[in-house]
């Protein structure tokens, strides 16, 4: 194994405190590192050689869990191993490990830093979480032309078979055959067929738990055509689905005491002669009648057939992850994903582990006040709601209505994407709430 080279950690104003020789005390001081969030300096032998690298914590008061990740995008490739007081192993090495990702399917790949493990650090733990962040992320990143429906079907295929359990495919107008027929409107106009992809894993005497993902591999907006400033990224549109294979990457390779079912609407949000258009009215599987306000609001609809589905068997819970609406992200921001639960205990839960390890949630309210916003005058509902206020909170209580009030059900408004570098999430398609609901459904289900 190649020489490792150390990373000393420093903490805010605490290069006096640090084991660094006086000379690498100046050299510090001279290069204005005082330990900031983030910083890195490289620090010379007698030969002007690199000798060891010093790395800002920050102030422990507002300190990042995963702030290592920082260091692991800064630094060229090599071999590197952890100094001081970088706190908790398993979060320093998880944080170094999330931030070395890279996306070079398109690119000549290039080698990244290597981090020696720290000792004490869960190795089986951490190669789990960064195996699952990193399917959500390549699934993000990878572009419409080479993730279709079709080839998403197949990578999905490929995936369950990994963990040695087959899938169940319901394509095109088999849709209508077996009942999804919102899943079969919103994708009928692609020349890819629209389609559901089922997989079960798990001892069947465990609870069930089930995962529904927003897979829409692109959208157009449909026949409400998406300006093309709006349309650039909607490659990620997929991203609920695709954080939602990695959370049942997590708790398969974990073997959580669950029987865990997952269920990935997969369309292509096209415009054509055949397109579903604003003031339909479709069927659904639940039985409602659902007025189109808006064919650029499509991921619900195919929501609601799955999480209909999914409901009829009545699992113990069941967690949707969508890209489901802008008004998430003018309320929280790209980084702070809206949670919305019918248990507030659990959800208190979740968010707290999702701070402990820096995949940060936010508790909104399933606001009965508004569903009146999802009236119509000639269907059962309208999918989206008049007036254009509470959009993140109105189509939560869409998708409430297509499942039964006794049911426990969480869903997950994420972005996918990371518009900026931070600690442990380069900049690009990202994984949203896979670490905080793996924490909180080991610790409700066990191993």
């Amino acid at each position: 194994m190649p020489k490792s080279l150390p990373i000393i950690c420093v903490a805010e104003n605490g290069v006096d405190a640090a084991s660094l020789s006086e000379t690498h005390k100046a050299w510090a001081r001279s290069n204005g590192f005082a330990g900031q969030s983030g910083r890195l300096l490289a620090l010379p032998d007698t030969e002007g050689k690199i000798e060891t690298y010093l790395f800002g914590l920050g102030p422990k008061s507002n300190r990042s869990a995963l702030v290592l990740g920082l260091a692991a995008s800064a630094l060229p490739s090599g071999t590197y191993r952890l100094e001081g007081d970088y706190g908790d192993p398993t979060l320093a090495a998880l944080g170094f490990r999330l931030g070395a990702y890279g996306f070079d399917r398109y690119t000549k790949a290039k080698d990244r830093p290597v981090l020696e493990l720290p000792e004490g650090a869960d190795a089986a733990e951490i190669e789990n979480l960064v195996t699952s962040a990193f399917i959500a992320r390549d699934l993000v990143n990878i572009p419409a032309n080479d993730l279709g429906p079709d080839a998403f079907e197949a990578w999905i295929t490929d995936f369950a078979g990994t963990h040695n359990v087959p899938t169940k495919v319901v394509r095109g107008d088999d849709l209508l055959a077996h009942n999804f027929p919102m899943i079969h409107a919103v994708g009928r106009a692609s020349g890819q067929a629209p389609r559901l992809v089922d997989f079960c894993w798990g001892d069947a005497a465990h609870p069930k738990l089930t995962l529904v993902g927003k897979g829409v591999t692109f959208d157009t907006g449909g026949l409400n055509i998406k300006p093309g400033s709006s349309m650039a990224l909607m490659k990620k549109d997929m991203g609920g689905a695709a954080n939602v294979l990695g959370l049942a990457n997590a708790i398969m390779t974990a073997g959580l005491k669950v029987r865990l079912r997952v269920l990935i609407p997969v369309v292509e949000n096209s415009i054509a002669g055949n397109a579903f258009r604003p003031g339909d009215v479709l069927p659904s599987r639940k039985g409602l009648t659902v007025e189109i306000g808006n064919t650029d609001a499509e991921g619900r609809l195919i929501l609601a057939d799955a999480l209909a589905l999914a409901d009829e068997e009545s699992p113990d819970l069941i967690i949707d992850m969508a890209t489901l609406t802008g008004a998430a992200r003018v309320a929280l921001g790209p980084d702070l994903p809206p949670v919305y639960a019918r248990d507030e205990a659990f959800a208190k839960t979740l968010v707290e582990h999702g701070m402990a390890i820096d995949d940060p949630l936010w508790p909104m309210p399933l606001w009965n006040g508004y569903d009146k916003l999802l009236a119509s005058k000639i269907a059962d509902v309208n999918h989206i709601s008049t007036g254009g206020l509470a959009g993140s909170i109105t189509a939560a209580l869409f998708l409430n209505r297509f499942i039964k009030p006794e049911t426990e059900w969480m869903h997950f408004d994420i972005f996918a994407w990371a518009p900026e570098a931070r600690p442990g999430r380069p900049y690009g398609g990202t994984d949203q709430a896979i670490r905080a609901l793996y924490g909180a459904l080991k610790a409700r289900y066990g191993q």
